[in-house]
C-alpha cells in the first residue's frame, strides 16, 4: 500500500508547494538589488504582482501601501495583479508596497519608492509686523536628498545674527529665522532664504518685511466683562426701587 499511494502523494504535495512557494513583483522602472525604485516628482512607477514560477493560482492577491490595503477593481486580484503610482508625490518617497495573498500573509513580496525631489522653495511672501513684535520667517527646505546647506541674507547681506538678535533653527524640513522683539531700523527690509541642493542646485525666497509703529491694543474682554456688570447691576437697581414704590403706593 505504501509502495502504491506513495508517489502519488508525494507528487501532489510537490504541485502545491511550487503553486504556493511566493509572488514576486516586477517594476518599471525596476527596483535594486535592495528592493528600492528610484524615482523622481511626476513619473509613473507600474508595478505587478504574479505567483513565482509563472505558475497560475486562484488565490487571490491584495496590495498594501505600507499598512494600509489597495483598493482593487474586479479582474485585478486572480492569477496576477497590477497598481501604477501616478503622478509620484513627495508623500511617496519613502513608501512600501507589498503584495501578498489575501488569505496568506506569509507568501508575500514587497518594494519601496525613493522619490527624489527639490525644496519647494520659491517665490515672494510680503510680511507686516508691528514694532516690538516677534518676527519669524519660514522656509520650506524638504528635499530629497537632503539640502547641503542654508542661507540668510537681509538686503544683500548675510543676517547678522548678534546686532539684530536673530536665531536660525533647522529641522531638515524648515529653516526658521526670528527676532523676539523687532526694530523698525534693525530688521525692515527684503529677506532672502537660500537652499543649496547637490542634486537640483539654489532655490530661493524673498521675504519683503514691513516693521508698522506699534498700536495700543485695549483688552477688550475685561471691558466688556465690566460693561456686563455695569448693566446688571443698574438694573438690580431700578428693579429694587420699583419694587419699593409699588409697596408705597398699596
Amino acid at each position: 500500500m505504501k509502495l502504491m499511494f506513495g508517489p502519488p502523494l508525494f507528487h501532489l504535495l510537490l504541485c502545491c508547494a511550487t503553486q504556493t512557494l511566493g509572488v514576486r513583483i516586477e517594476s518599471a522602472p525596476a527596483f535594486n538589488s535592495e528592493g528600492v525604485i528610484q524615482t523622481e516628482l511626476e513619473k509613473t512607477v507600474t508595478l505587478l504582482c504574479q505567483p513565482e514560477g509563472g505558475h497560475e493560482t486562484e488565490e487571490e492577491l491584495m496590495w498594501l501601501r505600507n499598512d494600509a490595503a489597495i483598493s482593487l477593481k474586479e479582474g485585478n486580484t486572480k492569477g496576477s495583479s497590477k497598481v501604477c503610482v501616478t503622478p509620484v508625490l513627495s508623500e511617496d518617497n519613502g513608501a512600501t508596497f507589498t503584495c501578498r495573498l489575501r488569505e496568506n500573509a506569509t507568501v508575500s513580496a514587497s518594494i519601496t519608492l525613493d522619490v527624489t525631489f527639490p525644496p519647494q522653495l520659491s517665490g515672494s511672501e510680503e510680511v507686516t509686523v508691528e514694532e516690538e513684535e516677534v518676527l519669524v520667517l519660514l522656509c520650506d527646505i524638504h528635499a530629497n536628498p537632503q539640502v547641503s546647506s542654508v542661507s540668510w541674507m537681509l538686503n544683500g547681506s548675510t543676517v547678522d545674527l548678534l546686532e539684530g538678535g536673530f536665531t536660525i533653527t533647522n529641522d531638515g524640513s524648515t529653516s526658521q529665522l526670528s527676532t523676539g522683539r523687532v526694530d523698525r531700523s534693525l530688521h525692515q527690509g527684503t529677506y532672502q532664504c537660500t537652499a543649496n541642493s547637490a542634486m537640483y542646485g539654489e532655490y530661493t525666497k524673498v521675504f519683503s518685511v514691513t516693521a508698522t509703529e506699534r498700536t495700543i491694543k485695549f483688552p477688550m474682554m475685561p471691558i466688556i466683562a465690566g460693561v456686563v456688570v455695569v448693566f446688571l447691576t443698574a438694573l438690580l437697581a431700578v428693579a429694587s426701587r420699583w419694587r419699593k414704590i409699588a409697596q408705597c403706593c398699596k
